[in-house]
Protein backbone atom coordinates (compact mmCIF):
# COMPACT_ATOMS: atom_id res chain seq x y z
CA UNK A 1 0.00 0.00 0.00
CA UNK A 2 1.02 3.39 -0.82
CA UNK A 3 2.62 5.61 1.86
CA UNK A 4 -0.07 8.23 3.26
CA UNK A 5 -0.07 11.59 5.34
CA UNK A 6 -0.11 10.79 9.06
CA UNK A 7 -2.51 13.37 9.00
CA UNK A 8 -5.10 11.96 5.89
CA UNK A 9 -7.19 13.60 3.81
CA UNK A 10 -8.78 17.13 5.45
CA UNK A 11 -11.70 18.95 5.31
CA UNK A 12 -11.16 22.73 3.85
CA UNK A 13 -13.45 25.71 5.27
CA UNK A 14 -12.76 28.69 2.79
CA UNK A 15 -15.84 30.24 0.76
CA UNK A 16 -18.49 29.15 2.10
CA UNK A 17 -21.73 31.19 1.11
CA UNK A 18 -23.01 31.52 4.51
CA UNK A 19 -22.69 30.46 8.59
CA UNK A 20 -24.98 27.80 8.53
CA UNK A 21 -24.00 26.26 5.07
CA UNK A 22 -20.19 26.10 6.89
CA UNK A 23 -21.50 24.49 10.12
CA UNK A 24 -23.77 21.96 7.98
CA UNK A 25 -20.74 21.11 5.67
CA UNK A 26 -18.04 20.57 8.31
CA UNK A 27 -21.03 18.96 10.50
CA UNK A 28 -21.40 16.24 7.84
CA UNK A 29 -17.80 16.04 7.44
CA UNK A 30 -17.11 15.01 10.37
CA UNK A 31 -20.23 12.60 10.36
CA UNK A 32 -18.90 10.97 6.88
CA UNK A 33 -15.25 10.44 8.35
CA UNK A 34 -12.89 13.59 8.02
CA UNK A 35 -10.76 14.34 11.42
CA UNK A 36 -8.79 17.15 10.08
CA UNK A 37 -10.55 20.73 10.01
CA UNK A 38 -8.64 23.23 7.99
CA UNK A 39 -9.27 27.07 8.46
CA UNK A 40 -8.13 30.41 9.10
CA UNK A 41 -8.28 33.76 10.29
CA UNK A 42 -9.37 35.15 6.83
CA UNK A 43 -12.15 32.45 5.99
CA UNK A 44 -14.36 34.44 8.75
CA UNK A 45 -15.71 30.67 9.70
CA UNK A 46 -14.18 30.03 12.39
CA UNK A 47 -16.91 30.45 14.57
CA UNK A 48 -18.96 28.26 12.91
CA UNK A 49 -16.57 25.51 12.60
CA UNK A 50 -16.13 25.58 16.57
CA UNK A 51 -20.15 25.23 16.31
CA UNK A 52 -20.06 22.19 13.91
CA UNK A 53 -17.37 21.01 16.39
CA UNK A 54 -19.40 21.57 19.43
CA UNK A 55 -23.09 19.75 18.34
CA UNK A 56 -20.84 16.74 16.71
CA UNK A 57 -20.77 13.65 18.44
CA UNK A 58 -17.43 13.09 17.06
CA UNK A 59 -14.84 13.70 20.30
CA UNK A 60 -12.62 16.75 20.33
CA UNK A 61 -9.77 14.83 20.72
CA UNK A 62 -10.34 12.82 17.83
CA UNK A 63 -10.70 16.10 15.63
CA UNK A 64 -7.29 17.52 13.94
CA UNK A 65 -7.82 21.56 13.66
CA UNK A 66 -5.33 23.85 11.88
CA UNK A 67 -6.14 27.86 11.38
CA UNK A 68 -3.53 30.00 10.03
CA UNK A 69 -2.73 33.54 11.07
CA UNK A 70 -3.08 36.49 8.34
CA UNK A 71 0.03 38.24 7.16
CA UNK A 72 -0.68 40.91 8.90
CA UNK A 73 -0.82 39.59 12.72
CA UNK A 74 3.14 37.86 12.56
CA UNK A 75 4.70 40.17 15.25
CA UNK A 76 5.03 38.82 18.95
CA UNK A 77 2.59 40.80 20.43
CA UNK A 78 -0.17 40.34 17.54
CA UNK A 79 0.75 36.34 17.43
CA UNK A 80 -0.24 36.03 21.21
CA UNK A 81 -3.21 38.11 20.93
CA UNK A 82 -5.06 36.87 17.69
CA UNK A 83 -4.31 32.90 18.42
CA UNK A 84 -6.17 34.09 21.86
CA UNK A 85 -8.90 35.67 19.87
CA UNK A 86 -9.24 32.53 17.37
CA UNK A 87 -9.57 30.52 20.02
CA UNK A 88 -12.32 31.91 21.55
CA UNK A 89 -13.93 32.01 18.36
CA UNK A 90 -13.53 28.71 17.93
CA UNK A 91 -14.59 28.11 21.24
CA UNK A 92 -11.30 25.61 22.02
CA UNK A 93 -8.57 25.30 24.49
CA UNK A 94 -5.87 23.92 22.06
CA UNK A 95 -5.25 24.68 18.06
CA UNK A 96 -4.08 21.73 17.10
CA UNK A 97 -1.44 23.09 14.51
CA UNK A 98 -1.05 27.06 13.67
CA UNK A 99 0.39 28.45 10.68
CA UNK A 100 1.75 31.53 9.24
CA UNK A 101 -1.06 31.50 6.41
CA UNK A 102 2.11 33.42 4.04
CA UNK A 103 5.63 34.62 5.23
CA UNK A 104 4.98 38.34 4.18
CA UNK A 105 3.83 41.72 5.66
CA UNK A 106 4.93 41.54 9.22
CA UNK A 107 5.98 38.07 9.10
CA UNK A 108 9.84 37.81 11.06
CA UNK A 109 11.10 34.49 11.15
CA UNK A 110 12.48 34.56 14.63
CA UNK A 111 9.99 36.68 16.01
CA UNK A 112 7.04 35.26 14.37
CA UNK A 113 8.03 31.32 14.76
CA UNK A 114 9.65 32.77 18.65
CA UNK A 115 6.05 33.70 19.72
CA UNK A 116 4.52 30.66 18.26
CA UNK A 117 7.04 28.50 19.86
CA UNK A 118 6.07 30.22 23.29
CA UNK A 119 2.54 29.33 22.61
CA UNK A 120 3.35 25.60 22.05
CA UNK A 121 5.39 25.88 25.70
CA UNK A 122 1.65 27.34 27.08
CA UNK A 123 -0.52 24.72 25.70
CA UNK A 124 -2.66 27.20 23.37
CA UNK A 125 -0.89 25.84 20.23
CA UNK A 126 0.15 21.86 19.74
CA UNK A 127 2.28 22.09 16.43
CA UNK A 128 2.84 25.05 14.02
CA UNK A 129 3.89 25.32 10.96
CA UNK A 130 3.93 27.39 7.18
CA UNK A 131 1.83 28.35 4.80
CA UNK A 132 2.93 28.99 1.08
CA UNK A 133 6.70 28.71 2.17
CA UNK A 134 9.55 28.33 -0.34
CA UNK A 135 12.11 25.48 -0.07
CA UNK A 136 14.43 28.58 0.88
CA UNK A 137 11.94 30.30 3.17
CA UNK A 138 10.99 26.98 4.57
CA UNK A 139 14.66 26.00 5.20
CA UNK A 140 15.17 29.46 7.29
CA UNK A 141 12.19 28.74 9.30
CA UNK A 142 13.59 25.76 10.76
CA UNK A 143 16.65 27.05 11.64
CA UNK A 144 15.01 30.04 12.79
CA UNK A 145 11.86 28.54 14.82
CA UNK A 146 12.39 27.37 18.52
CA UNK A 147 9.99 24.27 17.83
CA UNK A 148 9.76 22.05 15.12
CA UNK A 149 8.00 22.90 11.82
CA UNK A 150 5.40 20.19 11.33
CA UNK A 151 3.92 20.96 7.96
CA UNK A 152 4.13 23.54 4.80
CA UNK A 153 1.14 24.17 3.78
CA UNK A 154 1.19 24.77 -0.05
CA UNK A 155 -0.61 24.53 -3.52
CA UNK A 156 -0.11 21.15 -5.27
CA UNK A 157 -2.56 19.27 -7.61
CA UNK A 158 -1.28 17.54 -10.88
CA UNK A 159 -0.52 21.04 -12.98
CA UNK A 160 1.92 22.23 -10.05
CA UNK A 161 3.35 18.82 -8.15
CA UNK A 162 5.79 21.21 -6.70
CA UNK A 163 8.48 18.17 -6.72
CA UNK A 164 11.55 20.27 -4.97
CA UNK A 165 9.39 21.73 -2.13
CA UNK A 166 7.64 18.05 -1.57
CA UNK A 167 11.23 16.53 -1.34
CA UNK A 168 12.47 19.18 1.17
CA UNK A 169 9.28 18.81 3.17
CA UNK A 170 10.35 14.86 3.21
CA UNK A 171 14.12 15.12 3.94
CA UNK A 172 12.61 17.15 6.89
CA UNK A 173 10.11 15.21 8.51
CA UNK A 174 7.63 17.98 7.35
CA UNK A 175 4.06 17.19 6.60
CA UNK A 176 3.03 18.66 3.28
CA UNK A 177 -0.74 20.19 2.89
CA UNK A 178 -2.01 20.43 -0.32
CA UNK A 179 -4.44 23.35 -0.98
CA UNK A 180 -6.49 24.24 -3.57
CA UNK A 181 -6.18 20.11 -4.76
CA UNK A 182 -8.42 20.56 -7.68
CA UNK A 183 -6.69 23.42 -9.45
CA UNK A 184 -9.96 26.09 -9.09
CA UNK A 185 -11.50 22.92 -11.25
CA UNK A 186 -9.06 22.59 -13.61
CA UNK A 187 -8.49 18.98 -13.66
CA UNK A 188 -11.71 18.07 -15.20
CA UNK A 189 -10.62 19.55 -17.96
CA UNK A 190 -7.17 17.31 -18.21
CA UNK A 191 -8.07 13.91 -20.57
CA UNK A 192 -5.86 11.80 -18.18
CA UNK A 193 -7.28 12.47 -15.01
CA UNK A 194 -10.64 11.61 -16.95
CA UNK A 195 -9.83 8.62 -19.03
CA UNK A 196 -8.76 7.13 -15.28
CA UNK A 197 -11.55 8.23 -13.28
CA UNK A 198 -13.36 6.63 -16.16
CA UNK A 199 -11.33 3.05 -16.16
CA UNK A 200 -11.40 3.58 -11.93
CA UNK A 201 -14.80 4.11 -11.91
CA UNK A 202 -14.35 7.00 -9.90
CA UNK A 203 -14.70 10.66 -10.08
CA UNK A 204 -11.75 12.92 -11.07
CA UNK A 205 -11.91 14.58 -7.77
CA UNK A 206 -11.25 10.82 -6.14
CA UNK A 207 -8.51 10.31 -8.50
CA UNK A 208 -6.34 13.41 -8.16
CA UNK A 209 -6.93 13.06 -4.33
CA UNK A 210 -5.89 9.59 -3.96
CA UNK A 211 -2.74 10.85 -6.29
CA UNK A 212 -2.13 13.26 -3.31
CA UNK A 213 -2.52 11.15 -0.66
CA UNK A 214 0.17 8.66 -2.03
CA UNK A 215 3.02 11.16 -2.55
CA UNK A 216 2.13 11.42 0.54
CA UNK A 217 0.36 14.49 1.07
CA UNK A 218 -2.47 15.92 2.92
CA UNK A 219 -5.29 17.41 0.63
CA UNK A 220 -7.93 19.06 2.18
CA UNK A 221 -10.43 19.79 -0.21
CA UNK A 222 -13.84 21.87 0.45
CA UNK A 223 -16.92 20.70 -0.51
CA UNK A 224 -20.89 20.51 0.33
CA UNK A 225 -23.69 18.49 0.24
CA UNK A 226 -22.83 15.11 -1.64
CA UNK A 227 -19.25 16.65 -3.04
CA UNK A 228 -18.24 15.52 0.58
CA UNK A 229 -18.76 12.35 0.74
CA UNK A 230 -17.54 11.34 -2.59
CA UNK A 231 -14.15 13.46 -1.72
CA UNK A 232 -14.02 10.60 1.20
CA UNK A 233 -13.82 8.01 -1.07
CA UNK A 234 -10.95 8.70 -2.61
CA UNK A 235 -9.36 7.79 0.95
CA UNK A 236 -10.24 3.87 -0.62
CA UNK A 237 -8.80 4.47 -3.99
CA UNK A 238 -5.18 3.18 -4.28
CA UNK A 239 -3.71 4.18 -7.96
CA UNK A 240 -1.68 1.93 -9.51
CA UNK A 241 2.04 2.82 -10.44
CA UNK A 242 1.17 3.11 -14.04
CA UNK A 243 -1.62 5.48 -13.25
CA UNK A 244 0.28 7.43 -11.20
CA UNK A 245 3.14 8.10 -13.94
CA UNK A 246 0.28 8.91 -16.35
CA UNK A 247 -0.52 11.82 -13.71
CA UNK A 248 2.90 12.70 -13.01
CA UNK A 249 3.39 13.14 -16.79
CA UNK A 250 1.13 15.51 -16.94
CA UNK A 251 2.67 18.31 -18.81
CA UNK A 252 0.73 21.34 -18.12
CA UNK A 253 1.25 23.51 -15.70
CA UNK A 254 -0.62 26.65 -13.78
CA UNK A 255 -0.95 28.04 -10.53
CA UNK A 256 -3.96 29.12 -9.10
CA UNK A 257 -3.33 30.98 -5.94
CA UNK A 258 -1.23 33.97 -6.35
CA UNK A 259 -0.43 37.42 -4.85
CA UNK A 260 1.79 40.00 -5.68
CA UNK A 261 3.48 39.86 -2.23
CA UNK A 262 4.04 36.30 -2.83
CA UNK A 263 7.51 34.94 -1.96
CA UNK A 264 7.83 33.44 -5.75
CA UNK A 265 6.30 36.98 -6.43
CA UNK A 266 8.60 39.00 -4.97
Amino acid sequence: MAQVSSISLGFGTAGFESRSLAVQSVKEALEVGYRHLDTAQQYSHSAAVGEAIAETDVPREEIFVATKLHSKNLTHEAVLTETRAILDRLGLDTIDLLYVHWPAHTYGPAETFGAMGELVESGAVRRVGGCNFTVDLLREAIATSPVPLFANQIEMHPFLPQADLLETCRAEGIEVVAHTPLAGGAVFRSDVLRDIATERGATVPQVVLAWLLGRPACPIPKATGDHIGENYAATALELTSAERARIDAIEEEHRVVDYDFAPWSR
